[in-house]
């Protein structure tokens, strides 16, 4: 770097996603100039965009004194305490005018408390989700940027550039909204990868303990599928990953892989604001709380000895068949899908803002991990109707769910009468069955309330509030 170069983006935390996201904007035209407090990211960075206009910077000063004015800056660090620390260095430097982008997975409220500070400032802040991992992020991932609306004509050119690009050529970045809501569609997206993720799991788990399919026939089934209306990213990458044999035992490489899943975090923030916003999300919630349970492997050794269960052997369910699997599948990410669409809505009321669900739909349409073919039509049943009450009203949605319910209804009864777990299958038939049910025993449980806590009630035959001295 000379000291006359000035940059159009600086970049800030040269991980994985950084790396690849520097590369990518560097790869579209634009001269960025990163930079890493780890000594062997900046060379690493430095040796790979070697020979382009971009470069790296051997000091935070370095790389605000070396962009174009008004600056713009791209934090790709750890949520949290990283990024307030990054924030409390970075505003003395920086000048009214400037924007900042916050690229990580940052709370939603924690976005927009630090745009409020950025304002005071007169600084612009965006909180950017992005999706597509370390692939997306160099090859082009599905961005959702929010915050200060003065950025985003500043900002979009710059982030639609790099954008993955849907079938019909439209890129998947559009602006969310005002505060946090970037980050909050990207938590809903990592809630609903969540269950996505674990209901492919239990599917898995139905081939292999009910059904006693082998893993090369589990991996075939999940290709051919994959050619339908459960096309996408993880159904195609689950296929993959069961065709993969290990090198030390030429098995596959599945079996050897120990069954515990990790997490970060964001799926648990999904369901927490879920019950601060009152919205039902239980097939998110039992993603994560099956994460939990995984963890707790050393127990489950030992309460697999000890606790019984049903002694059925694999394969004796012959009424159990692939297209009941497939329907169960699609049937319950539609349900999962419905169920993040619904937090959406509620913090739409709660904050104010004005999310387009069409519009966010798109954007998860290619480059993003929870990219599928169901997602067209989703955005088309929003865009025909933006003021649906949920995702299984709408008309599509409707004749799907007549159609696959019967198979949901048959995998469960099936892992429950074998023994296998699958808490989100289970919580997506019974999300189905409350919702379309026209009255729930929650009466009963009002009367109890007013019962033991005289929290009174309504009556369906007249108006008013109610209390009754029950003893």
């Amino acid at each position: 770097m000379t000291s006359t170069t000035r940059f159009d983006l600086g970049l800030i935390g040269l991980g994985v996603m950084g790396e690849n996201l520097a590369l990518n904007f560097s790869r579209q035209g634009h001269a960025v100039l990163g930079y890493d407090l780890d000594d062997a990211k900046r060379t690493q960075f430095a040796q790979r965009t070697q020979g382009t206009a971009s470069g790296v910077a051997a000091s935070l000063a370095a790389v605000v004194a070396g962009l174009a004015q008004p600056r713009c800056v791209l934090l790709m660090v750890p949520a949290g305490a990283p990024v307030d620390a990054l924030c409390e260095a970075l505003w003395p430097m920086l000048a009214p005018g400037d924007v900042v982008i916050d690229g990580g997975n940052s709370h939603f409220a924690d976005t927009a408390r630090r745009l409020e500070r950025a304002r005071a400032l007169g600084i612009h802040w965006v909180g950017c989700g992005i999706s597509g991992g370390e692939e997306g992020a160099l090859k082009g991932p599905a961005l959702m940027p929010g915050g200060d609306a003065q950025a985003w004509p500043r900002v979009r050119p710059l982030l639609q550039s790099i954008a993955a690009r849907a079938a019909d050529g439209e890129p998947c970045c559009a602006w969310m909204g005002q505060g946090g809501a970037g980050h909050l569609v990207k938590m809903v997206h990592n809630g609903i990868e969540y269950a996505d993720m674990q209901l492919i799991g239990e599917v898995y788990a139905l081939m292999q303990s009910v059904l006693g399919w082998d893993v090369p026939t589990q991996a075939a089934q999940f290709r051919e599928w994959n050619r339908g209306a459960l096309e996408s990213y993880l159904i195609a990458i689950t296929a993959d990953i069961l065709d993969r044999v290990d090198e030390f035992t030429g098995q596959p490489l599945v079996n050897f892989i120990l069954d515990t899943a990790e997490q970060k975090g964001t799926g648990k923030w999904t369901s927490q604001v879920a019950l601060d916003m009152g919205v039902a999300a239980p097939t998110i919630t039992e993603a994560v709380y099956a994460r939990l349970m995984s963890a707790r492997k050393a127990e489950r050794v030992q309460a697999a000895a000890v606790l019984a269960g049903p002694k059925a052997a694999p394969g004796v369910s012959t009424a159990l068949t692939a297209q009941d699997l497939h329907d169960a599948l699609l049937m319950a990410k539609v349900c999962a899908y419905a169920q993040g669409f619904a937090i959406l809505g509620a913090a739409n009321q709660q904050h104010g803002w004005a999310l387009a669900f069409d519009q966010v739909a798109s954007v998860w349409r290619a480059g993003c991990i929870i990219r599928a073919r169901l997602l067209e039509e989703i955005r088309a049943s929003y865009a025909a109707n933006p003021a649906l009450p949920n995702l299984l009203m709408a008309p599509y949605f409707q004749t799907l769910l007549t159609r696959c319910e019967a198979g949901l209804r048959r995998v469960v009864q099936a892992a429950v009468l074998n023994g296998v777990p699958v808490p989100a299958l289970m919580s997506a038939l019974a999300y189905y069955d409350a919702y379309r049910s026209e009255r729930l025993p929650a009466n009963l449980l009002q009367a109890q309330r007013d019962y033991f806590g005289a929290h009174t009630y309504q009556r369906t035959d007249r108006p008013g509030v109610f209390h009754t001295q029950w003893v």
